[in-house]
């Protein structure tokens, strides 16, 4: 018996009245109130007032999702590699922030990329038939109108907003779609090989605690991972979307850094997600808005330090757009508009390593070969300027430069800022390059203001720059090469920006 056989007429037969209540023949825990709330309980009549005089809303005649063709191929995929399992991918479940708010929910990668929903609790299974799987995702009906859910739960319609009915859903997202509520119950008493993503809902892993392995788990992870190495035309196009949105995001922080040196870097956060919100969903991730010495701290997100002319600023931001997808995109910029001697000196030199690195991606490369180019011209430069000691041969294969470059130079890029990071070693940081692969070239020199091996004058000077880069079938494209680069360049382009 399949877990979709498994489920009460109830929510099997939902399709028969579309437009009417859909609820479980469960008994139904009684709507958690606040403890502090104003209205002790509800009266009869109240209760009996709010059931009717609603109008229909139900929605019908939807159009698919954009991209309900590649989320099909994708279950596919996932399908031909594990066939004969039952494989259970949940979307997650809220998180609290405090008391009785939460954050922000955001679906688990995997599920999304698998089926193009967003609702939390909600469960992709595929289940094992003859000639692969039938698919069904698991989700939340539209909060009850009998019971008072949609107006005394705090999750109820007229307190979070509306959620899609059921059949709403399958004109959405071109799949079976049944009441999440009895699927803990049914995996429960399901037989046969089962594979689930761990670490998004605890309640669906625990329905299966003596059904699966943590290693046959991460297997099924790993496949998910690997399977967004090379990005299909949707996901392109998305990428494009996201990074266009962070050039404007970009522009922005640049017309109004008189405004930030008046307050704080929190005045260019704030700016750039603005246009993050408006254009697209979030920012892919916290933005790093480093100003002076601050940008020597690769991750420097509390952003609450002062933004001085004279000093540069390093803006690492992206925006991600409504599918999840995130732009990852740094430019280090002079506050004044004018980089001084000495900045120029250490961008031009981060500026020469982009360019190497980025000329090395192409199809049939080794994925190392971008951060090797990089890391080769960054320390020539250090070599040159007396900053360690030669030969350069000696110093990279010592590793001697990453005082000064701490990082590798690029990541894969996708529906997470560092995307397929559960994929074999083999498969990314030792594979080789192909045609619809997405990643950042993005390389750095950071000199710490309380270091003595420099100069005094290289001091609180950090710099990076880093770019969007698609593997084409014969070299590469930047996504992002609205930004300029070069360093006169840079300079022009905040001028005009500036009036």
């Amino acid at each position: 018996m399949t877990v979709a056989d498994e489920l009460t007429p109830a929510v099997s037969d939902r399709a028969a009245d579309a437009a009417g209540p859909e609820e479980s023949e469960e008994p139904e825990e009684p709507i958690k109130q606040r403890k502090n709330g104003l209205y002790p309980g509800v009266s009869d009549e109240l209760a009996e007032n709010m059931k009717s005089g609603w109008a229909d809303t139900e929605l019908r005649g939807l159009e698919p999702i954009a991209q309900a063709a590649e989320t099909a191929a994708r279950r596919a995929a996932l399908s031909a590699r594990f066939p004969g399992e039952r494989l259970v991918i949940p979307a997650g479940n809220l998180k609290t922030r405090s008391n009785d708010t939460d954050y922000p929910f955001r679906a688990s990668v995997e599920y999304a990329y698998l089926t193009g929903n967003q609702t939390e609790d909600g469960v992709l299974v595929l289940e094992p038939v003859a000639d692969g799987h039938r698919a069904t995702i698991y989700l939340l009906p539209r909060s009850d109108r009998e019971n008072g859910e949609f107006w005394l739960s705090g999750q109820g319609e007229l307190w979070v907003g509306r959620r899609h009915s059921l059949t709403e859903a399958e004109q959405l997202y071109g799949i079976p779609v049944s009441d999440v509520r009895e699927l803990a119950d049914a995996l429960r008493g399901a037989t046969g090989p089962v594979r689930v993503v761990r670490g998004y809902d605890a309640g669906i892993e625990a329905a299966l605690t003596d059904k699966v392995t943590a290693e046959r788990d991460e297997e099924l992870r790993v496949f998910l991972s690997e399977a967004r190495l090379v990005k299909d035309e949707f996901e392109i196009g998305e990428l494009q979307k996201a990074v266009d949105s962070t050039v404007r995001g970009f522009e922005d922080v640049v017309r109004v850094l008189d405004k930030a040196e008046a307050t704080s870097e929190r005045y260019i956060e704030g700016t750039f997600f603005l246009r993050a919100r408006v254009e697209g969903n979030d920012v892919g991730y916290g933005s790093i808005c480093a100003a002076g010495p601050h940008a020597c701290t690769l991750h420097w997100v509390r952003n609450d330090g002062p933004v001085r002319s004279g000093d540069l600023l390093l803006l690492d931001a992206g925006v991600e757009t409504h599918t999840y997808y995130t732009a990852d995109v740094t430019r280090t910029l002079p506050v004044s508009g004018r980089f001084s001697e000495i900045q120029k000196k250490i961008y031009d030199a981060v500026h020469e390593a982009q360019e190497a690195g980025i000329a090395a991606v192409r199809p049939g490369a080794k994925y190392r070969d971008f951060h090797d180019a990089a890391q080769r011209v960054l320390t020539e430069r250090l070599v040159a300027w007396g900053l360690v000691e030669g030969p350069v041969e000696r110093v990279l294969e010592l590793g001697l430069q990453r005082r000064w470059t701490l990082h590798g130079t690029g990541h894969m890029l996708g529906m997470d800022v560092h995307d397929c990071a559960a994929a074999r070693t083999e498969s990314y940081v030792e594979g080789v390059l192909e045609p619809g692969m997405v990643l950042t070239v993005e390389p750095g020199l950071y000199f710490q203001a309380d270091d003595l091996t420099v100069p005094e004058e290289y001091r609180g000077i950090g710099v990076r720059i880093e770019d969007d880069i698609l593997v084409t079938e014969d070299g590469n494209r930047n996504l992002s090469s609205g930004l300029p680069r070069r360093s006169d360049e840079v300079e022009a382009w905040m001028a005009a920006l500036k009036g």
